[in-house]
């Protein structure tokens, strides 16, 4: 048989309403005696495909377009329809009039290109083309006036794909293999020769060899204690600033925090020490007795905080 249908197989035959009754029952007639008693022919019109009850992966092959004078134009949901009742593994020929322009003024016919990758989006694989035919006058014409195509420059082409061996929505387990990680615990086997070569021991050094005093290697520069302001960052020697850097180190920020605690507060008019009937109202010394000139006086944090 011409495509490729064995004895046995079931096949689906696919016509539409410009197929001639006598082709199609010749085509028929054909395949039967090629499949013989244990296979079977169903014929279905390309208009009532998706409204047919054929169950899933039915069919071992299915052909459309194939019946002499058919002039068929497969859109995605049929050719999805077409994958659907295929078998896994099975065969999909199909004729299809395309032009041969790329930017053609009717979406309805694909090019040789765009037929192919609708047949792969469908779900099919090994997708092909088998064989390319001129169209016949009155076939043009019709292809003109069903689809209000405008030009000359169609023909048919026939196309070949095959549904992979595995169903929509089916898994299987994979057989993985891991390799043993080594335990934490384990350490790497170490060749003794390779050890031996960077071991180094007395017994390997001559009489004459030279050992370096570790000591020595010190100047008296290297012994002196560095002075804390040499440690500190260019930023923190500007002048005029007193404000430790964030997370100091050089000590600065000590400094400050016991220039803060250890100063007093000077007297801006001078009459601390003489009493209350003499301070000003924001004296830090109010409520305390009058002391000497020069008496070292010591506020409590709470009197600071109150200042």
């Amino acid at each position: 048989m011409e495509h490729g249908i064995s004895a046995g197989q079931q096949v689906a035959l696919v016509w539409d309403s410009h197929s001639s009754p006598e082709a199609l029952q010749s085509l028929v007639q054909k395949i039967q005696a090629v499949v013989g008693a244990e296979g079977g022919v169903s014929v279905e019109n390309l208009n009532q495909l998706l409204k047919s009850s054929y169950k899933e992966s039915q069919f071992d092959v299915l052909l459309s377009g194939l019946v002499p004078g058919s002039l068929t134009v497969h859109s995605a949901e049929i050719l999805a329809e077409m994958a659907r009742i295929v078998k896994p593994g099975g065969r999909i020929l199909l004729k299809e009039v395309v032009t041969t322009t790329e930017a053609g003024n009717n979406r309805k016919l694909k090019t040789v290109t765009k037929l192919s990758t609708a047949l792969t989006l469908s779900g099919l694989v090994e997708v092909k083309e088998l064989q390319k035919e001129p169209l016949a006058s009155e076939q043009t014409q019709s292809i003109q006036e069903r689809l209000g195509f405008q030009g000359n420059d169609v023909l048919s082409v026939q196309m070949e794909g095959r549904k992979p061996n595995f169903e929509v929505g089916s898994s299987s387990q994979l057989k993985l293999s891991f390799a043993k990680k080594p335990a934490q615990s384990e350490k790497l086997a170490v060749d003794p020769a390779a050890a031996k070569l960077w071991t180094l021991s007395a017994n390997d050094m001559d009489d004459d060899t030279d050992l370096l005093d570790s000591d020595e290697l010190l100047d008296p520069e290297d012994l002196k204690k560095p002075d804390p302001a040499s440690l500190r960052a260019p930023s923190c020697r500007e002048s005029g600033k007193k404000k430790a850097c964030k997370n100091c180190t050089c000590g600065l920020a000590e400094e400050l925090e016991q220039e803060r605690k250890s100063s007093q507060p000077k007297s801006a008019c001078g009459n601390c020490y003489l009493g209350d009937a003499f301070r000003c109202a924001s004296c830090p010394y109010r409520g305390m007795p009058a002391f000497k000139p020069g008496e070292k006086i010591l506020l409590n944090e709470n009197n600071l905080h109150d200042a």
